[in-house]
């Protein structure tokens, strides 16, 4: 499950959004100089204590809102019972990915929130592909300094703007996004990518459709705990599982991108993060509910 095996799960007493995801960094800065709160430029501050005042101590950072312990439990055990069944108890995976969304992560916009450092790469990866399609591939990837991989295998394209996209770092959000990318250049055959020339916007968003599939399914794998779920011994029955997990994400994506197919065919520069932040949302939306009509299906 592409990245799923590399993390034993969250133990859930983490927050429901860590304070190490990627939101967006700290506000700009105010023009001339002046601080973000709208103090008074290069001076001392407004509030200037009386002579023979103690210092006030400075303020502690907000406590990131702790989560129920045991939320991810209900995902879990549906997940592991979808599992056991070698992929035929279908009710139970519609309850495993609706609870997730819905109660193990606080909804789809929390869910999306969570998407961290996928959220900055899928911007990454849609904006250069949406200035392959505007200007073409050998002006695209000559804006990133990156022109001698023109006219290479789109294989051989895509690693090399693996730093790009997804600039490698320690974390298990960073690692997260790197996988779901490498993922998402091996299937790229198989979804008929084969030259980034001529790249339409239907191509695009196929290939934006693989990567975001690959990083909800490694967030979702890694977050409820792979490693505490046990796959079917038949090697048959594993993949089944695992193909079964990945169609249904890629489903919920495809319809979220469906809906969004007159904004990606419109993008600028500064709508692309809006964009895929939507998109990650609409998806979590719809996987709950594709989910819960699972969970209920006879």
């Amino acid at each position: 499950m592409g990245t799923s095996s590399a993390f034993g799960g969250q133990n859930g007493g983490t927050p429901l959004i860590p304070s190490w995801l990627d939101n967006g960094g700290a506000p700009p800065a105010a023009p001339n100089g002046a601080p973000p709160d709208g103090g008074p430029p290069n001076g001392p501050p407004q509030d200037i204590p009386a002579p023979g005042t103690p210092p006030t101590p400075p303020a502690r950072p907000p406590i990131p809102l702790v989560a129920d312990p045991s939320r991810f439990s209900a995902a879990r055990n549906n997940l592991s019972r979808f599992a056991g069944s070698g992929g035929n108890d279908r009710k139970s995976l519609g309850r495993a990915v609706s609870h997730y969304v819905g109660s193990s992560s606080g909804g789809a916009r929390n869910a999306a929130a969570r998407m961290g450092s996928a959220r900055g790469a899928g911007s990454r990866l849609v904006g250069f592909l949406s200035d392959a399609v505007a200007r073409g591939a050998t002006e695209a990837l000559r804006a990133l300094n990156l022109g001698a991989l023109a006219g290479r295998p789109i294989e051989e394209i895509f690693l090399g703007l693996s730093n790009y996209v997804c600039p490698d770092g320690g974390s298990i959000d960073e690692g997260i996004a790197r996988e779901a990318f490498i993922e998402t250049i091996t299937e790229l055959a198989s979804a008929g990518i084969a030259d980034l020339d001529g790249l339409t916007v239907d191509q695009m968003q196929t290939v934006f459709e693989l990567y975001a599939t690959n990083a909800i399914e490694a967030r979702l794998c890694n977050d409820i705990g792979m490693k505490t779920i046990t796959l079917p011994a038949d090697s048959h029955d594993a993949a089944l599982v695992q193909a079964q997990l990945k169609d249904f994400i890629r489903r919920g994506v495809a319809d979220a991108l469906t809906t969004t197919r007159t904004a990606a065919a419109a993008l600028t520069p500064d709508r692309v993060l809006q964009f895929v932040g939507g998109v990650y949302e609409q998806a979590f939306a719809i996987l709950q509910i594709m989910g819960d009509d699972e969970a209920e299906g006879a």
